[in-house]
């Protein structure tokens, strides 16, 4: 599970904007007559429409993708009964989750009310505002009687995530290890321990996906709930069992085929696994303590399939597969419930792509070089972007045949191409980045470790697994530093090349320097003299072996760290040169920058070198690159020296490597507008090709339009990338905030890796 402390979580929500959610106009507002429009008077002309006719509220407002979160903080996550107004980090977070995987709006809402029926009244007042309601977080066995209520008085999709969703999940994870094991559904003897809402809706689903009920043993804290005990409300009656002589986890557990754990960490050893039938199957999902680890379930018995809710284990049981898609789905279809039919479809589309060839970038985020349908994966991976469209449309369709849907779709591939475009390519890249990083973290030496972001920086990668630290710098103020913020490095080496007891190391740099550099001037003197400096000292340590990558830039210009790295490691074998890459992270996906930070004026053949330099590392990312070299001119319109060498780069990109996606000159909007270049110029080699790199004419250009983006369309900036060194040496921007040196460090291990 990713590491943090609680001082990390207080700074994520609070620093900045408060809080992890914002409203954005949708509509232009710049002008008075945007303002006309977009209020009084304009405004009356769609309230009167939608008097008129109430399905009009879809057309003119938000309500179709908009959904309510809605809580009274009865029973947060594992937190418990903290109140309405505690409760809203959660909320909100849920409200993120849904925008970020599903593309769906969110106003969260807390109700401060223990009372059925002041709460039932208070969501159904404020339902026309929403397309949808999730609720969130209410106990058992209130929260069964307000979505009961709520169901039967309200015409949109609403589902309580607590019960229905772990229970999705799960069903789909159950159909796939039961198929693993040899077993038939029907067969299987299940015991949940568990009685609340999660477990409830758990065992209906699984019974809806085969289980017979009388096979189901199902536990609260009392024992097995069974019909001689007279102390059952009518939920638990339902699953009470006609074997009322067993009353123990450890005697429910004997024989058993499957264990499903909704309940409370450690309660089930290893002894009582080994009691269980052959091939048994163990799903412990109480979080963040399973009820067994997955280390002890699997030394348990050989013959053993196990999931549970850590995302640092195989087979996680994440309710972020089902909910958002579920609702996407329902809102596209203004479905009127969410109803079985619905959630059964979702288990069943889960179920199903789990068996289906896993792509690449899921791989390379797991660090993984081939996952496939087996014991070990049985559920999708949260990052999988093919979850959107596989779920969303099966719910859609549920929706449709069952009756619920007051919008049908004909055409179902039209649909599901809509729904894989709908959040663009990226929004997961910098996660999966960071999950290749910590499937093998490197050693990365910080050149500037007397610095308070360097070290907190260090401090996150290290917690992360992302990377193990090596700190040069001044050791004295290192350790003042860790100690004054309270930071927690364990014992990450300190390196203070300055010290006495670093010469040796000092003078054995040095002379290796020397070697390579004597015949360019370069004495034996002054290579040990360079040795000082944190930046030969730490590219050196790469060179040797001793650290895998380097970081540094945060307090000096950037050129400080470049040369000590083109000295001591070099540039590839085959590159002329190296070039600065920016990762520009946006709503519509990543696009990649360069030159930006390097090549002042290239000729065109240091284009091409740029170009393919670029392309190279843009794979890296698992990403077919598709580059635009740009111009002020379109394919000759216009002469001078700029496009004319830009023409002559793609002239030599196309006789050379014809594998390669690239054309130009291109002006900048025709690059980023496929219709546009479509339209007028429809044999360019990047028609229909959604071009994701660009190679600027010069290092003005580059700056200036990835600042540009960063500052005015609010893009996040990455980098810059160094390319073309032998090992990895990453230079950071002047002044870098922690999250941006994270970023660096995560990008360097995976150069790393990949170097490797």
């Amino acid at each position: 599970m990713t590491k943090f402390r609680k001082q990390d979580a207080l700074d994520y929500h609070s620093q900045g904007r408060p809080g992890k959610i914002e409203v954005i106009p949708t509509k232009p507002y710049s002008t008075q007559r945007d303002l006309t429009l977009a209020y009084s008077p304009g405004v009356a002309e769609p309230c009167l429409e939608i008097e008129k006719n109430a399905e009009d509220a879809y057309k003119y407002t938000a309500k179709g993708n908009l959904v309510a979160v809605i809580s009274n903080g009865t029973a947060v996550l594992g937190l418990g009964d903290i109140g309405a107004l505690a409760s809203k980090p959660v909320m909100e977070g849920k409200g993120l989750l849904f925008k970020i995987f599903a593309d769906i709006d969110v106003f969260d809402i807390e109700i401060d009310t223990k009372n059925i029926d002041e709460f039932v009244n208070t969501v159904k007042n404020i339902a026309p505002t929403f397309g949808g309601i999730n609720l969130e977080d209410i106990k058992a066995p209130e929260c069964f009687e307000i979505e009961r209520r709520l169901k039967e008085e309200l015409n949109i999709p609403l589902m309580h995530d607590d019960q229905h969703g772990t229970a999705i999940i799960s069903a789909a994870g159950l159909i796939n290890a039961v198929e693993l094991s040899g077993k038939k559904m029907a067969d299987i003897k299940l015991v949940i321990n568990g009685a609340g809402a999660s477990a409830n809706s758990c065992a209906k689903m699984y019974i809806a996906v085969g289980v017979k009920k009388e096979n189901i043993l199902m536990l609260d804290s009392k024992g097995v709930i069974h019909k001689k005990r007279t102390d059952l409300d009518q939920y638990k009656s339902f699953f009470a069992s006609d074997k009322t002589n067993i009353n123990t986890l450890n005697e429910a557990i004997a024989g058993a085929d499957v264990f499903v754990g909704l309940s409370k960490g450690n309660i089930l050893s290893k002894d009582m696994v080994k009691k269980m039938a052959p091939n048994c199957i163990v799903f412990a999902l109480a979080n963040p303590t399973p009820e067994i680890s997955y280390e002890d379930a699997s030394a348990a018995r050989p013959d053993i399939i196990v999931a549970t809710g850590r995302s640092d284990n195989p087979n996680q049981v994440n309710n972020v597969l089902g909910f958002p898609f579920i609702f996407r789905g329902a809102l596209d279809v203004r479905a009127t419930a969410i109803n079985e039919e619905m959630k059964l479809a979702a288990t069943l589309a889960i179920a199903s792509l789990a068996k289906e060839a896993v792509p690449d970038y899921v791989n390379l985020a797991y660090g993984s070089r081939n996952l496939t349908f087996g014991p070990e994966y049985i559920i999708p991976k949260p990052i999988d972007n093919r979850l959107i469209s596989t779920v969303s449309a099966a719910v859609a369709k549920a929706a449709v045949d069952s009756g619920v849907a007051k919008r049908v779709i004909t055409d179902w591939d039209a649909y599901k191409t809509e729904l894989d475009n709908r959040l663009g390519k990226d929004n997961k890249l910098m996660r999966s980045i960071a999950n290749k990083a910590k499937s093998n973290p490197k050693r990365v030496v910080f050149t500037e470790a007397d610095t308070y972001k360097i070290l907190k920086a260090a401090q996150v990668v290290r917690d992360e697994g992302i990377a193990r630290p090596i700190l040069l710098g001044n050791k004295e103020k290192i350790l003042a530093l860790i100690e004054e913020n309270s930071l927690d490095l364990g014992d990450t080496p300190i390196i203070d090349t300055w010290l006495a007891e670093q010469e040796e190391k000092r003078n054995e740099f040095g002379d290796l320097l020397w070697k390579k550099r004597q015949r360019r001037g370069l004495t034996q003197y002054d290579a040990r003299k360079l040795m000082r400096d944190r930046n030969y000292f730490g590219a050196m340590m790469v060179e040797l072996g001793l650290a895998d990558a380097m970081i540094s830039g945060l307090t000096r210009k950037y050129a400080a760290p470049i040369k000590p790295a083109l000295e001591t490691i070099g540039v590839q074998e085959g590159v002329s040169r190296v070039a600065g890459l920016y990762i520009m992270v946006t709503k519509k996906g990543p696009y990649f920058f360069a030159d930006t930070t390097m090549n002042v004026n290239p000729t065109a053949q240091e284009l091409a070198d740029i170009a393919l330099l670029t392309a190279n590392t843009v794979k890296q990312f698992n990403i077919t690159p598709r580059i635009a070299m740009l111009s002020y001119s379109n394919f000759g319109s216009s002469t001078g020296e700029t496009p004319e060498k830009v023409s002559a780069a793609v002239k030599y990109l196309h006789q050379h490597y014809p594998g390669l996606v690239v054309d130009g000159d291109l002006q900048a909007n025709f690059a980023v507008n496929n219709n546009l270049l479509k339209e007028q110029f429809p044999f360019s080699t990047l028609v229909d090709k959604d071009v994701n790199t660009f190679i600027f004419p010069n290092l003005a250009a580059g700056n200036i339009a990835y600042k540009l983006l960063q500052e005015l369309g609010g893009a996040e900036a990455i980098g810059p990338v160094l390319m073309g060194l032998k090992k990895p040496v990453h230079v950071l921007q002047l002044g870098s905030s922690v999250r941006e040196i994270v970023n660096m460090v995560t990008i360097a291990v995976v150069d790393a890796q990949n170097k490797k």
